[in-house]
């Protein structure tokens, strides 16, 4: 319990025993947080075979199976209306949360207009960055960017990997929205979603960058194909989003890309020619293709979705 009187509890979902060693760190780092969670809950998407080996590995930790189709949003949801607690906090199933990371988020709930307070996310790669690999482009493995604020700050969404809500609102919108959102390693945008409907009626979300988690990020991602998949992905899942609610809630990808991105070639472009390398103008390249991978899978879904 927190000095405002809010307790908490941290859900984990997963779904595939090829993560058991990042379950493992997450579940660990869940159970050994400076203000202990009222409960730690691990749903298991629709695998029996891992939900026993959850269930025997840790006697403290509560285990559920997913009650709606397969995905993210459903464990999710699972675990968020299974617990009492005032605060849900969300980690991913390949992720490490530093030990404060439960408190800090619950520091910043003092307000009762905040709905939702979301960490900041460092890449843990299994390999090395690669040179080419744009930090603008970060969020393609769930981390995050330049541009995103260095101190507490009033944000649009947080991300799901690294997210804390009011149970009680979260609950008035029914959490996340089902057969909308990650599906194995397919992903859309549930957690922008959510953050759109929970912050109706004046609801706020919070950044608090220093609430932090470390992403596992496999060397599969690390490809330049996976760059552009996700990229193409993320462009397509923004499509659906505008026609779930509406393009006008688009205005930070829009901002990002008119101001951001070009700021970062034009950067890559001059370092390149200062300092004679091809690694920024490797990164150059690589912001514009990812921006047109994106673009694609924008206008082919709302295409697809218009007809």
């Amino acid at each position: 319990m927190t000095g405002s009187g809010l307790t908490a509890s941290i859900v984990i979902a997963c779904y595939t025993l090829d993560r058991w060693t990042q379950l493992g760190a997450a579940v660990e780092s869940a159970l050994h947080q400076s203000l202990p969670a009222e409960e730690v809950v691990v749903v298991v998407d629709h695998n029996p075979e891992l939900e026993q080996k959850v269930t025997q590995q840790w006697p403290s930790v509560r285990v559920l199976a997913n009650q709606y189709g397969q995905g993210a949003s459903g464990a999710r949801n699972t675990g968020a209306f299974a617990v009492q607690s005032a605060i849900v906090a969300f980690l991913d199933d390949d992720a490490v949360a530093d030990r404060r990371w439960l408190q800090t988020l619950l520091d910043n709930f003092d307000d009762p207009t905040v709905v939702g307070v979301g960490g900041g996310v460092v890449a843990a790669w299994e390999t090395r960055q690669p040179a080419w690999f744009p930090n603008e482009f970060a969020w393609v493995v769930g981390v995050s960017y330049p541009g995103l604020p260095e101190t507490v700050a009033e944000i649009r969404n947080v991300w799901a990997e690294n997210m804390a809500v009011r149970r009680d609102r979260f609950l008035e919108v029914d959490g996340f929205r089902l057969n909308f959102g990650k599906v194995g390693t397919h992903s859309s945008p549930e957690d922008t979603d959510l953050c759109i409907r929970m912050a109706g009626n004046g609801g706020r979300w919070l950044y608090v960058p220093s609430a932090q988690i470390a992403h596992h990020v496999p060397a599969g991602r690390s490809t330049f194909q996976f760059f552009l998949r996700r990229c193409y992905s993320e462009g397509a899942g923004k499509a659906a989003l505008a026609g779930l609610t509406s393009s006008s809630n688009l205005h930070s990808e829009r901002d990002y890309t008119r101001h951001i991105l070009p700021q970062a070639v034009a950067r890559d472009v001059r370092d390149a020619m200062v300092q004679k390398r091809l690694t920024p103008l490797a990164q150059a390249a690589a912001i514009l293709l990812g921006l047109a991978s994106a673009g694609a899978g924008y206008a082919r879904h709302a295409l697809t979705r218009a007809r």
